[in-house]
């Protein structure tokens, strides 16, 4: 397939820059992958769309405030995106600067905190804070939240609440699981007292999810590699359904490909470790029937996902009926629940 494939035209003033007043507050577009319906929705609506026996599948990674600004030790303005924490000080990060940034040099960020780089691995730089036993901590105290490209205005107070699940738990995550954003805690409770059972898995999202895929022909990218577990209590809940008749919604893209991935071998089995897969259309499901998640940059490798999911034609489709129904786009906007095509 060729990268062309996915393209779309978005008007700018549907790209939703803050989120909406409260949490489950956003519409909500249903697709029937089988028929091609579509029915305009509320997220509210989203406990009468799912039955008694079925499991929702969440990604409970939590945002790190990976963005620091600060300075080179021997000048120059720069800007680090930590990509993921490795370990005894040591993260591997984008580094934004003027002039090229060389191995052994030191950077000096907010806080006055020390990083020296210390080697260079694909897209990213191997940094280690000196003096520094968590990383997690430091970030913390002095990162701020990495919102995408696409919101045109610097992370606020807000954001830092907003732009988490309200069940994140295990961090390492550089970009919101963006499906997640919409459930608030009522939602949660009315799904469990629906009869449907909620499991969970980690996926930690890296900055590759925003990486613009640079060939036309799509069997020759390279898909960005991202960390996932998948637990033996989540394998079981998803036994449970299924023997009983139930579904399997996974709530966003990244809950999708950490079951998928753990489903490589053609059985759900529990595991964890570095996944690279790549969803184009043709790919064959293993374990997912019900997809919940937001609108998609065009070109991007998580469009392609919805499209392998939904159905080609259904998704363009779909998207043009969310434009002209002036659905709001990308990570603070609408969601979408697309029932599974036939694989």
């Amino acid at each position: 397939m060729l990268l062309d494939d996915f393209a779309y035209e978005l008007p700018q003033d549907l790209i939703a820059q803050q989120p909406a007043g409260e949490r489950g507050a956003d519409r909500l577009l249903h697709l029937d992958g089988r028929t091609g319906v579509l029915a305009d929705c509320q997220f509210g609506d989203l406990a009468g769309l799912v039955e008694p026996g079925d499991v929702v599948v969440l990604n409970d990674t939590r945002v790190i405030k990976a963005r620091l600004v600060g300075k080179k030790k021997s000048g120059g303005r720069v800007e680090v995106m930590v990509e993921r924490v490795l370990g005894g000080g040591e993260v591997l990060a984008q580094v934004g600067a003027n002039h090229p940034t060389r191995v052994g040099s030191t950077l000096v960020l907010a806080g006055g905190i020390e990083a020296t780089v210390l080697g260079r691995e694909s897209d990213f730089f191997r940094l280690r804070f000196e003096g520094c036993e968590d990383v997690f901590a430091l970030l913390d105290r002095h990162g701020s939240i990495p919102l995408p490209l696409y919101i045109a205005r610097p992370a606020g107070v807000h954001d830092a609440e907003r732009y988490q699940t309200v069940y994140a738990r295990a961090p390492g995550a550089v970009a919101a699981p963006t499906a997640g954003l919409h459930f608030d805690t009522a939602m949660l409770g009315a799904l469990r007292d629906k009869g449907v059972e909620l499991a969970s898995v980690t996926l930690h999202v890296g900055a590759g999810t925003f990486q613009p895929v640079r060939v036309q022909n799509l069997a020759q990218h390279e898909m960005h590699s991202e960390w996932y577990d998948v637990s033996r209590e989540t394998v079981d809940a998803i036994n449970r359904a299924r023997a009983g008749g139930g579904r399997v919604l996974a709530a966003g893209t990244t809950t999708l490909r950490a079951l998928e991935s753990a489903a490589a071998g053609g059985t759900l089995e529990p595991g964890r470790g570095e996944t690279r897969l790549f969803i184009l259309p043709g790919y064959r499901f293993n374990v997912v029937e019900r997809l919940l998640t937001n609108f998609h940059l065009p070109k991007s490798t998580l469009l392609m996902l919805v499209a392998a999911f939904g159905g080609m034609d259904n998704i363009r489709r779909a998207y043009r009926h969310a434009i002209e129904q002036r659905y709001r786009f990308y990570s603070y906007g609408d969601a979408m629940l697309i029932e599974r095509a036939e694989n």
